[in-house]
Order: structure tokens, then sequence, then C-alpha cells
């Protein structure tokens, strides 16, 4: 027999936990919640206004949420995310498939380059990174927030990429693109197809200081054996160390070709989605 339980309310409750499984939930389901993905996320408060219950209990909660990976909390806005680990439960074959397939590539990529490498998946209008990989003894700038915009990011270029101009407005209705960094190209969801344009061009995406002040970036598709985009490659890095952008997007872009490769994705049937 478990060491499962029932509270009064008849919830499941775990060893150790500060509540029912079902408040848990309710939890995170105000994590995934428009809201929280519009505003990068919900604080403490917040998530005790919408779910009724005491500030010290959901912070306890999430603490215990956060130790197995299920939310991750942004040390800058001190908000609370849905994290990678969440999708990893609920993924199917295909995408535990790529999870697999995507170390070797990875490390690859990590032992040329020498900078954060990501990999990444589309949620909602954010970008939500599953597996990241450090440089040995520097932890590197990059996607280290769980979900961020995916207009101000090359991965969320790249995973909008097989978007049509139509897919694109209806994603983004209702959403604020203007504003960011000085240097922030995307203004509106017309400048973000233009930049959806110039990825399917060139094959991957770059960012200068677009999500960061003195952060860079490159990105390009992991696709599937039907063509489909399915996530992205990232490598992200402080400026001062990335001479050529699109040197680091043509790297990428050869790294995320290996991986649609052994998940069946092949240029002579579905064109040239990546470099070679």
């Amino acid at each position: 027999m478990s060491n499962t339980s029932l509270d009064e309310s008849g919830a499941v409750t775990l060893p150790g936990a500060s509540g029912g499984l079902r408040r848990d939930v309710d939890l995170l389901r105000a994590l995934a919640s428009p809201e929280a993905r519009r505003v990068g996320g919900l604080g403490v408060t917040r998530l005790a206004e919408i779910t009724g219950r005491e500030k010290s209990q959901v912070s306890r909660a999430l603490r215990a949420l956060a130790t197995v990976g299920l939310v991750a909390r942004d040390p800058e806005s001190r908000r609370y995310q849905i994290g990678w680990q969440l999708f990893a439960l609920t993924a199917g074959s295909e995408e535990m498939h790529m999870l697999e397939e995507a170390r070797v590539p990875m490390d690859a990529l990590l032992t040329e380059l020498d900078e954060s490498v990501h990999l990444c998946v589309l949620y909602g209008t954010d970008v939500m990174t599953l597996v990241t990989q450090f440089p040995h003894g520097r932890r590197a700038p990059g996607l280290t927030a769980p979900v961020v915009p995916a207009h101000r990011t090359s991965a969320g270029r790249v995973l909008l990429s097989d978007h049509t101009d139509k897919q694109l407005a209806q994603r983004f209705a209702g959403v604020e693109l203007a504003g960011g960094t000085p240097t922030a190209r995307v203004q509106s969801v017309e400048d973000l197809a233009e930049e959806i344009r110039r990825v399917r061009a060139v094959g991957y995406a770059t960012v200068d200081e677009e999500l960061e002040p003195r952060l860079v970036g490159a990105s390009a598709a992991v696709r599937n054996e039907t063509g489909q985009v399915i996530a992205a490659l990232n490598v992200s890095a402080r400026k001062d160390r990335v001479a050529d952008l699109d040197d680091l997007g043509r790297s990428t872009a050869r790294a995320a070709t290996t991986l649609s490769r052994s998940l069946g994705w092949s240029a002579r049937t579905h064109g040239a989605a990546g470099l070679t």
C-alpha cells in the first residue's frame, strides 16, 4: 500500500506535500492560463488570489512542484511558470524520441561553439525551453527562463516558420507585440511575418539584443518525418563573444538538420528546410 491518503476534501495527498493533489493541479492550471502566458508567469500573490488559498500554502506548494520540474521560477521577475518536465510527462512518443535524439547534435554544437545550446518548442505565443546544455563551468546567458515571448527570439521565429500570415494573425490576436529593447525588429504581426519570410529564405533565424541587452542568438528548425516544424535548436551567447551571427546561424542549422534527419525528415522528400 502506498503512503498516499485523502484530505478532508477528498483530494489525494502525498507524503510531505503541503496540500492536496487537486489543489496543486489548480496551480498548474493557473500557470497554463492565457493570463500567465501573456505576462510571463504568475507570482505567489496572484496565484493565491486565483486559487483562493493562503500565500504561505501556495508558496510551499510551488516549492514542492519546482523540486520535480513541474514549475520553474524566473529569478528576475520572481514569477512562476510551467516547467519543461510537465511537457515531458504529457509528450507523445514523437516528442520523447526527439528528446533522446537531440543529445548527440546538441553535444556536438556545444563542443563546436562553446556557447549555451537549447532545445525549444512553441507554447501558445511563447517559447518553452525543454533542454539546455551550458559550456563547462560557465552558465552562459540565453533562454534560461522556461517561457519567453516567441516574437522576441530566434527560436520563436523558427517555430512559427510554417505558419501562414493568416495563422500568425490568429495566433497573436490581442497580443501586444510593440516595445522591447531598442533593437527589437518585431513591433507588429506584419513585422513578424517579414522576419519569418527571412527565416524561410536562409534556413535559420538570428536576433541581436532583441530579447535582452548584450544577448544574441541563432536558431534553426527541427522537423519530423512529415516535414512539420516540431522544435527549434537555439544557441545563445553574449554579443562580445560572437564575431558573425550568420556563422552562428549556419552552424545551428547544420545541427538542426542532423537532428531532423534522425527523426525521419528528408530534404529530398520535403525540400531544403535546413543547411547541409
